[in-house]
């Protein structure tokens, strides 16, 4: 091994022959270009329940570097129109590029003036075709992608996106961890599309709030704070930011034996 402070850690000439430069100087040969492989800073679950009228939506503010809590402000709910907004977990640089890509949607859509509002099915399918688009490529987003809304016939939308470009829609969705812990929750109170019709803004608001509680606790992942959003197809968007987890308890890990104790026979 080379041990001259400018070549440390290359294997040494004299053993392995000459260090290939092209190595470190990739972009200027003849390699293939690379994409990103796997997400570095990452946003956890995403997770929306429908209600008789519209749509209740939940995501924390914790951007993850690893195992690393590295950022406590990323918004993680994105307004798009006047009645869609869009979740967005994964990786952070790829939902920053989504967000441009929805910001430049909407400035050309409002360029001659007189152009038709986006409703929510508009934006799911943009979506779709983008993140199809970008894995056919073999440079997928690192994303999944929560569409809520109020669709063209005026009534709550609520579909999801992957990185695949897959797509589906469901009265309970979420993503990340969420789709493990927050499901069975939301599924109490919404389990099949005709359910939704039963269940007032309340019952929606407190069945987010009860997961949102759930994931914190088991969610190695998330924070306890949090952006809440409400879309109603009377009154509009709602958001609520900066929310956090009420009475949280840590009591009962003082009943948990067993673990890391020696066992005497």
């Amino acid at each position: 091994m080379e041990h001259d402070p400018f070549k440390w850690g290359r294997p040494d000439n004299a053993t392995y022959g000459d260090y290939d430069y092209r190595i470190s100087n990739a972009k200027n040969t003849e390699f293939p270009s690379m994409h990103t492989q796997q997400p570095i800073v990452t946003g956890t679950s995403v997770i929306a329940i429908k209600y008789k009228n519209g749509i209740v939506m939940a995501a924390d503010n914790l951007g993850s570097y690893g195992s690393l809590a590295r950022f406590s402000n990323i918004e993680r709910l994105i307004p798009v129109g006047k009645d869609t907004v869009v979740g967005i977990s994964g990786d952070i640089s790829d939902l920053q590029y989504i967000e441009r890509a929805l910001d430049e949607l909407e400035v050309e859509n409002d360029y001659d003036g007189a152009s038709h509002p986006f409703k929510a099915n508009h934006i799911h399918e943009y979506l779709n075709k983008l993140l199809y688009q970008r894995r056919s490529k073999l440079n997928p987003l690192w994303n999944a992608v929560v569409v809520a809304g109020i669709n063209s016939d005026n009534e709550p939308f609520l579909a999801h996106n992957d990185l695949l470009g897959v797509q589906f829609s469901s009265p309970t969705l979420a993503t990340g961890f969420g789709a493990h812990l927050a499901i069975p929750l939301l599924r109490k109170v919404a389990d099949k599309e005709e359910d939704v019709a039963h269940v007032t803004k309340e019952q929606a608001r407190e069945a987010i709030l009860q997961s949102m509680k759930v994931l914190f606790y088991r969610d190695a992942r998330s924070s306890n704070r949090f952006s809440l959003v409400t879309i109603d197809k009377d009154t509009g968007i709602s958001f609520e930011k900066d929310l956090k987890v009420e009475n949280m308890s840590w009591k009962y890990a003082e009943t948990i034996k067993g673990y890391g104790n020696l066992q005497k026979f």
